[in-house]
């Protein structure tokens, strides 16, 4: 009698691990990958996948763009005093044209404007400064709103993967479909979660670099505004010497009419200095 019971505690004993092996396997947790996440969030994931391309593009694009060497330099205002002290309004335009700075295609319409238009008046001239300003302003910052778009768009559509993907398991619930079950409907809403968990992976940093960006662009705007002005200045100091050198010549050869500066006339107000 004590053998029988031996014999099958033995076999017991010896069938454990044939059971525990199956329970093991069943513990073990399942690694997930990136690749099995992007998959398994269907389309949805693929749109977001885009937009985090075109995230990163845009942000390169702004880091060579919204920098104080793209819109203006103390080098480029030296040189453009220098040339408006000697009265080279055509060297100082040839001279904009080579240059890939804002400020230069303000300066350069402005001068364009005056050697086209010799009589016009201060008025026009800042207008034309104006019109140039606004247009390179809306261009620094223009771009940086689309960052903000990227982070106000990729939740939604995030958001939107999520509904789907639960709306498509509580259909196949609701159906009937052989093997559903509530495991495999579990699984069905944490896959359809990715979507979102997606979207606002492409949100946060598209945000972030919003705020960052549009603090440097609003910065250079600033120091774009000023540069104008104190061109606007130069001009005036440069017909303050065209008036001086006129009057000079009149007292000299009283007998001859005054000659009219070769250089268009420009007479700046402090009131109008403020309009760029």
């Amino acid at each position: 009698m004590k053998g029988r019971f031996l014999t099958v505690a033995i076999t017991l004993l010896s069938s454990l691990p044939t059971f525990a092996a199956p329970a093991a396997q069943a513990e073990a947790p399942k690694e997930i990958r990136i690749l099995d996440v992007i998959f398994s969030g269907g389309p949805v994931m693929y749109i977001l996948c885009v937009m985090s391309v075109i995230l990163a593009a845009l942000a390169f694009a702004l880091l060579l763009t919204v920098r104080p060497g793209a819109v203006v330099t103390d080098k480029f205002m030296e040189a453009m005093e220098a040339m408006l002290k000697n009265r080279d309004l055509k060297g100082l335009s040839e001279f904009c044209t080579r240059q890939s700075q804002r400020m230069a295609a303000i300066v350069q319409r402005t001068v364009d404007f005056v050697l086209a238009n010799p009589q016009a008046g201060i008025e026009e001239l800042r207008e034309v400064a104006q019109a140039e300003g606004a247009r390179q302003a809306s261009q620094l910052t223009g771009r940086v709103t689309y960052l903000a778009d990227i982070g106000g768009i990729a939740p939604l559509v995030g958001l939107l993967g999520t509904v789907i993907g639960m709306t498509q398991s509580f259909f196949d619930l609701g159906a009937g479909k052989e093997g559903v079950q509530q495991l495999e409907l579990s699984s069905g809403i944490y896959k359809a979660l990715f979507t979102t968990a997606g979207g606002l992976a492409v949100a946060v940093p598209a945000l972030m670099l919003y705020a960052f960006f549009r603090g440097k662009a609003l910065k250079l705007v600033n120091d774009l505004e000023a540069a104008a002005t104190h061109f606007l200045v130069n001009l005036q100091m440069l017909e303050t010497r065209n008036v001086t050198v006129a009057r000079t010549e009149s007292r000299s050869v009283a007998a001859e009419p005054v000659v009219p500066a070769q250089q268009p006339a420009v007479v700046l107000s402090s009131r109008d200095l403020h309009g760029i």
